[in-house]
């Protein structure tokens, strides 16, 4: 005969047996994913620090965050090796060559190994990436947010709204090369705009625009309709009442666009490499002689110098510095736009009371 104890014991059935193994399922995927993630960002901030961090005073590299990517020299002087960017070795040379002619002798120049885009730094390549965020997330925010709009508040609903929000979620879809050569089809050759800041804004804009569209509608459809049907009571009209019960309410849904936006804008390089990207340039975009030249002229951007700097150019461990330092910045950056716009949205939505 069962105990009490046995009686009122919780009998396993076959059906909490199968839940059981599709939660153990769900959980093992979940730490998986986690620990992928872990590991490639663990990787990149390990070999990244080293080329961003230093031991002493003020512990970061400047020179790495400050200069202009430049050529490694690498050579043995005095029986020790010695590495020196492209700018240093050309004034070692000079100085080897003032101090031989004063001693009336030949200057003996040691050969060196040069190593491109080893050494200097991606000060360039962070201002062009800050640069081509700032201007197609503007772009998209304003064309999105004016399109989730009139779709969820002007619009009559029907087969029209239905199938353009069926190609706005297709857009989403539509790989990034596509949109690169879209955009240097329509901007840079069409508009005559060539390889220029403003042919990046408008190609990363449209294609990080399905994204802002969808959420941002999301957000407007999920304020009550209380909210509209109070105001249009009180007399508002429909303009006031979307520009004051309407769009503060959904502001962090819309904020939540951004976020998406800003992860996928800053880290494409298909799309600016046909539009915006140069491999080098001399000039930062500010120095040029009339106002307007800014936007008609080309950048550095950190994952188009990831591109070049891992796959086309020689292998070594000069450059390996270079892609991973990059790469740590690179994900620094985008960590810090994120969480200003995260930082936003908490305030926004702190101070909303429904």
């Amino acid at each position: 005969m069962a105990t009490p104890a046995e009686q009122f014991r919780r009998q396993s059935t076959a059906i909490q047996r199968r839940e059981k193994v599709i939660v153990f399922f769900l959980r093992a995927s979940a730490w998986i994913i986690l620990l992928a993630g872990a590991t490639v960002l663990g990787t990149i901030a390990w070999k990244g620090a080293g080329t961003l961090l230093q031991p002493n005073f003020p512990f970061i590299n400047i020179t790495f965050l400050a200069e202009a990517p430049q050529t490694l020299h690498v050579f043995e002087l005095d029986g020790e090796t010695v590495e020196m960017s492209d700018q240093d070795f050309r004034e070692f040379r000079a100085k080897l060559a003032e101090e031989a002619a004063a001693s009336g002798e030949s200057a003996i120049v040691p050969d060196s190994t040069s190593y491109v885009y080893a050494a200097g730094g991606i000060f360039p390549n962070i201002v062009g990436t800050l640069l081509l965020v700032a201007g197609s997330m503007s772009i998209a925010l304003g064309l999105g947010i004016a399109t989730a709009i009139y779709l969820s508040e002007y619009a009559r609903q029907g087969s029209t709204v239905r199938f353009i929000r069926l190609a706005i979620l297709n857009l989403a879809g539509v790989p990034s090369v596509v949109f690169g050569l879209f955009g240097f089809g329509m901007f840079v050759l069409f508009f005559g705009w060539n390889v220029s800041l403003i042919a990046g804004w408008f190609t990363l804009a449209f294609m990080v625009l399905p994204v802002v569209i969808t959420a941002s509608e999301e957000a407007l459809r999920a304020v009550p309709q209380g909210f509209r049907e109070g105001a249009l009571a009180l007399g508002a009209t429909r303009w006031q009442t979307i520009r004051r019960a309407v769009i503060p309410h959904a502001l962090p849904g819309i904020l939540t666009s951004s976020i998406l936006g800003i992860a996928r804008v800053a880290g494409e390089t298909a799309p600016i490499m046909f539009t915006a990207a140069f491999i080098m340039r001399d000039k930062l975009p500010w120095e040029v002689d009339r106002w307007f030249d800014f936007f008609f002229q080309g950048v550095m951007a950190l994952p188009y110098h990831i591109y070049v700097v891992s796959s086309k150019i020689p292998q070594n461990e000069y450059s390996a510095r270079v892609q991973f330092g990059t790469a740590l910045v690179f994900v620094l950056l985008v960590a810090v736009i994120a969480s200003a716009s995260l930082f936003l949205r908490h305030r926004i939505r702190a101070r909303q009371r429904w």
